[in-house]
């Protein structure tokens, strides 16, 4: 080789040219051998690799040249003629295209594959086998069987569940309640900053108790086991929910500074659940002298049960084509609230000479004629320290309610029940949540409905249990009740009843009572920075966020704006 690189040396020196000469010259042939151009990235490999992999010089279509072979054409690279067309390297990024009509290959998920995986794979597992069983089951896969099948995610055809589900309308909910300008924000947070809060109290303490209760009926224990329903009666009683300021017994707890910041269970585990929450709601701070009151508005919904708040595709609003819906979410929080109220009152045993009662009489229900008879309830006022240290000491007291009383046959005390009810209104309906029937799996899988309704009902069911822990009940029953006819919500029967320790069933729904009482602890630090006045804590209806406006202090009290959509929405 040095003899020719010589020669190549003398030719450049000579001529000042570089590259192929012409081979009609005799100038353009070195030792009899036409010149044939190179590039610097060229290695000396094999003249003939024959243990190479085919596939890898084609592409997934079949053509001769694979993205393996294209990325290497660069100048004089793999040149198989002595004359090769001399392209530049722009020319490197560009491929072949392939008119042809683009054929799928059989695979056993598309039509006519022979194959259909359906249940645990038996027809497949046939076919896979050559068994004249499997065959069959092949072949019986036609019409809308083998439809749903083929229409899978590989060819992206047909309707299946989740599918295009960032192509559904996005659903713009109202406010539970009107944002009106001369309102001022000051505070906004989202729930991934109030997910992180944290602390850490006891139990609290009773500070009062009136009011009565009956026992409860075990009888309904059992029908969950027999998987027997009973008729759900609608009762002509007296129901007492006041708001904190016009409570008058937290009234006189204030005058005698037993503590500073005031509240009920129904507002307070509203606030400590508000992370779990998707519908919109609203709660009434009122700041007076170092005093704050947590108040609800007249018909606010936190007064209502709401249904599969937390599903996947929760309950649709009512529209100008849907309005004889009775499954929108205004209409079912309106039917889950009224069997709450009248099965707390079927699931005791109405017997007055065996009544158990506290230390003072019901302070809301003044006997009078005409007046219906009171439903039995249990108030507990319940006093929290907050406190962060000795030199600044806190305390929250919270009204809590109880629903019943259970003797306890191994010491023969009465243990508190909290006792609630989980509606079902058609699990064929849109925003079921994907339930299962209740009337036929209750009784075989009830681990598995509870399950159900911890997903789609993770905010109520959250609630539920806070208010129970916060009254520091015993027990929880929560009744299962559907309708009679789907299609009607008027009638319904108690299918059965579950029962679980609060404590308990907070840990298996991974309840967080710390994070909760951090919650609390944040916004009371948020108002007491702030002067005295009326505020409104407001959680926006389409985001995970909560505001705090001020407003002014006639606010909510002569207008009618305490009507909440949902009593409107439930109108027929």
């Amino acid at each position: 080789m040095a003899p020719v690189f010589n020669q190549i040396i003398t030719k450049l020196a000579t001529d000042g040219a570089w590259g192929p000469q012409d081979p009609t010259e005799a100038e353009g042939t070195i030792n009899g051998m036409p010149y044939n151009p190179f590039s610097k990235g060229d290695k000396l490999g094999r003249l003939a690799d024959w243990s190479g992999d085919a596939k890898g010089d084609r592409d997934q279509r079949g053509r001769g040249y694979g993205r393996n072979y294209r990325d290497q054409q660069i100048y004089g690279a793999g040149a198989s003629t002595l004359f090769p067309q001399l392209q530049g390297e722009d020319e490197a990024s560009f491929s072949l295209v392939d008119n042809r009509s683009n054929v799928k290959p059989r695979t056993p998920f598309s039509r006519g594959g022979g194959t259909v995986f359906r249940g645990r794979g038996r027809g497949a597992a046939g076919a896979a086998r050559g068994g004249q069983r499997g065959q069959q089951f092949g072949r019986q896969q036609t019409g809308r069987q083998q439809g749903d099948v083929s229409r899978g995610p590989r060819n992206n055809r047909g309707r299946r569940f989740g599918w295009k589900d960032y192509d559904k309308p996005q659903r713009n909910r109202d406010s539970s309640v009107v944002i009106k300008p001369d309102w001022k924000m000051l505070e906004e947070i989202d729930f991934n900053r109030l997910g992180k809060l944290n602390l850490e109290i006891d139990d609290g303490e009773d500070v009062e108790s009136y009011g009565s209760l009956f026992y409860y009926n075990r009888s309904f224990d059992r029908s969950a086991t027999k998987a027997t329903s009973t008729p759900l009666v609608i009762f002509d009683r007296a129901w007492y929910n006041p708001t904190t300021s016009g409570d008058p017994i937290i009234q006189k707890l204030a005058d005698g500074e037993k503590a500073t910041i005031f509240a009920t269970d129904t507002v307070l585990s509203t606030l400590m659940c508000a992370t779990r929450s998707v519908y919109s709601w609203d709660i009434v701070i009122n700041r007076v002298g170092n005093k704050l009151y947590f108040d609800k508005r007249d018909g606010s919904q936190i007064d209502f049960a709401t249904v599969n708040e937390n599903a996947a595709d929760p309950p649709m609003d009512v529209n100008e084509s849907n309005k004889e819906n009775i499954n929108s979410p205004g209409r079912l929080a309106l039917e889950a609230t009224v069997l709450n109220a009248n099965f707390a009152v079927q699931a005791v045993i109405e017997d007055t000479e065996h009544e158990h009662k506290f230390e003072h009489e019901d302070p809301f229900y003044t006997p009078a004629p005409g007046e219906p008879e009171l439903a039995r309830k249990g108030y507990k006022y319940r006093r929290f320290d907050l406190s962060l240290s000795d030199d600044q000491p806190l305390h929250l007291i919270v009204r809590t309610e109880i629903d019943a009383v259970m003797k306890n046959p191994a010491s023969g005390q009465n243990n508190l029940v909290t006792i609630k009810a989980l509606n079902e209104f058609d699990e064929r309906a849109q925003g079921s949540g994907g339930a299962m029937s209740w009337r036929n799996k209750l009784h075989t899988s009830r681990g598995a409905i509870v399950a159900t309704e911890m997903k789609n009902n993770s905010c109520k069911l959250a609630k539920w249990t806070t208010q129970a822990i916060l009254a520091k009940t015993d027990f929880m029953r929560i009744g299962f009740i559907s309708r009679v006819n789907p299609k009607e919500r008027e009638k319904h029967v108690v299918l059965g009843v579950v029962g679980y320790k609060p404590r308990e069933f907070a840990n298996q729904m991974n309840l967080s009572l710390s994070n909760g009482w951090g919650i609390v602890r944040t916004i009371i630090d948020m108002c007491m920075a702030m002067p005295e006045g009326k505020y409104i804590l407001v959680k926006d209806p389409n985001k995970q966020v909560i505001r705090l406006y001020e407003v002014p202090p006639t606010s909510f009290e002569e207008d009618g704006e305490g009507e909440a959509a949902i009593e409107e929405e439930a109108e027929e």
